[in-house]
């Protein structure tokens, strides 16, 4: 289900469901023989054999099976592989509808047609390859349900609006694998809203290892429930791997606790916390003497270059290619800043390692100026075609990096264990790895810095920014300047100790010292507040970097 350009299955965004999340998703939604039951993306046939299997063990009566039991399949191909699956079973080919799932779903919604039961594993599709038919029908049932798609929005979207709006109110049970980009994309932000108000109850399955091999994108099982039922809320079950799914009873779901659902657009990464967490997080959300980062810093984007291999050398690379003029220091890894400030000193450290640590930075409209040298470096990379690629040839010179400014401090863009923003000591820019920060406050910006690192704001910074499937938590901009920081009483921090603990890897020691000043006097948060801020941050940072993939 998930994409990687180039091969048509993968353009399809299409990958075969494991045998045991079929079974599993087909036990959960099936509650009775005469189910109706929905399989909006059939694939090669796996979910809709799995869900006849569980009719046979329910004892569904075989005269009936072709009024309960429906698959679509866009793809002709992949529906006589559906077929033959399920045709030893008794399923008649009609029932296997080769089409568009959402042609079908506004079909449905306009004969008021509803099913009991819709399990599937929709496809992973940027807009880009959705294809526009598709696309405008899709985008057509989500403005239905009182959504606004966007060119960020992905094909798996709307597939869960549309099953969502084709499931029946009394009882009707969704079960579905979607990435993990439900829990904490921006641009599923009104998604998760529309399943806030749409499902009395919603578990939410995830898995410590990653699913499909050689895919770096976490997924989840989606269970959805509509009911009359008072028992409402929001659970999150995390398993080892698929295979744990055999042993897992339906019935151990009662054993996990149902958190509150909270109708926003808030990330649904909340709920790995439990409820005594949760409401922490939402009271400190309301306290008045905390600030966000946006208070106090504007952050933006690195430099992007169009092509770093040719804009970004080393030390070496200048003088093989004589090069003199027109370069900028630049820092181009996280990596390469440590502690909580970057110096001369760093810089220079950095270029005797040969780090590509110059951009080469030309100015605008001086051509005919330049030196012979740069007017042969800029023919080797016409030469080379870099200046058709669509960063390059969208300026009006392509050569012209635009952008070029030096921040007051870095921030981490990827986070591999904390977030932190490291002051520029050394007149240095970043490419688009690492966020620019200009500070907007008249408090010193060494002390902001060094205020940064607190367990609150780490707890914070994992559920605003995205993970991914190898462990890196990404900051956008705009999430980077919501994040609450405590400055009260930041004066008395002693800066270098922080420096000099952080140089060291000794983070937790950084972190005591600081909430004590900022979270324990400084808010006046409690001792098991403080504690449960810093047991937020590690529950989460730990799940994101120890997932993996399974070992075969």
């Amino acid at each position: 289900m998930l994409k990687i350009p180039a091969t048509t299955q993968k353009l399809r965004g299409g990958y075969y469901t494991p045998e045991p999340i079929a079974t599993f998703l087909a036990d959960w939604a099936i509650q009775a023989p005469d189910t109706t039951i929905l399989e909006p993306s059939c694939g090669d046939g796996n979910i809709l054999e799995a869900a006849l299997n569980t009719l046979s063990r329910k004892g569904f009566l075989h005269n009936k099976l072709n009024e309960i039991l429906f698959g679509v399949e866009i793809d002709a191909l992949e529906a006589d592989k559906t077929f033959f699956r399920v045709s030893k079973h008794g399923l008649a080919r009609k029932n296997i509808i080769v089409g568009d799932f959402f042609a079908y779903c506004a079909d449905c919604i306009s004969e008021n047609r509803k099913f009991n039961a819709i399990i599937g594993n929709p496809p992973f599709i940027r807009y880009q390859h959705f294809q526009e038919e598709q696309r405008t029908i899709a985008f057509e049932i989500m403005r239905h349900a009182g959504l606004k798609p966007s060119r960020l929005t992905n094909a798996w979207v709307p597939f869960l609006v549309a099953s969502t709006l084709l499931l029946s109110e009394h009882g009707g049970r969704i079960g579905m694998v979607i990435p993990a980009e439900l829990l904490q994309v921006n641009y599923a932000a009104e998604l998760r809203r529309f399943l806030s108000n749409h499902y009395s109850k919603v578990t939410l399955l995830t898995f410590k290892k990653l699913v499909f091999q050689g895919i770096q994108q976490e997924v989840v099982l989606f269970l959805g429930e509509k009911s009359d039922n008072n028992h409402t809320g929001i659970r999150v079950i995390e398993l080892d791997t698929v295979e744990d799914l055999i042993q897992h009873q339906h019935t151990d779901f009662s054993l996990h606790e149902l958190r509150r659902m909270d109708h926003s657009k808030d990330k649904w990464v909340q709920y790995f916390l439990n409820q005594k967490e949760i409401d922490l997080l939402r009271t400190l959300r309301t306290n008045k003497q905390i600030h966000v980062t946006g208070d106090l810093i504007d952050v933006d984007v690195g430099i992007v270059t169009g092509l770093n291999d040719f804009f970004i050398l080393s030390d070496e690379q200048l003088d093989q290619l004589k090069i003199t003029e027109f370069t900028h220091p630049i820092v181009t890894r996280s990596a390469h800043l440590q502690g909580l400030r970057f110096t001369e000193e760093d810089f220079t450290r950095n270029r005797l390692q040969q780090f590509s640590c110059w951009l080469l930075n030309i100015p605008r409209n001086t051509f005919s100026k330049l030196s012979e040298t740069i007017h042969s470096y800029i023919a080797f990379g016409e030469s080379m075609g870099y200046n058709t690629g669509y960063k390059c040839r969208i300026r009006e010179e392509w050569y012209v990096v635009p952008s070029v400014w030096i921040p007051d401090a870095f921030m981490l863009r990827q986070i591999h264990q904390y977030p932190k923003i490291i002051l520029n000591k050394s007149g240095s820019t970043s490419t688009d790895t690492i966020h620019r920060v200009r500070m907007r406050t008249q408090h010193a910006p060494e002390q902001l810095t060094t205020a940064f690192i607190n367990s609150m704001t780490f707890a914070f910074t994992e559920i605003t920014g995205r993970s991914y499937g190898g462990g890196v938590l990404e900051l956008e901009p705009n999430e980077a300047e919501v994040l609450p920081i405590s400055i009260q009483g930041m004066q008395a921090i002693d800066l270098e100790k922080i420096h000099q603990l952080m140089l060291s890897g000794k983070i937790q020691d950084a972190l005591d010292y600081n909430d004590k000043i900022l979270l324990s006097d400084g808010l006046g948060l409690s001792k098991n507040e403080v504690s449960s801020l810093r047991t937020i941050w590690l529950k989460l940072c730990y799940r994101r970097i120890n997932r993996k993939h399974v070992k075969k």
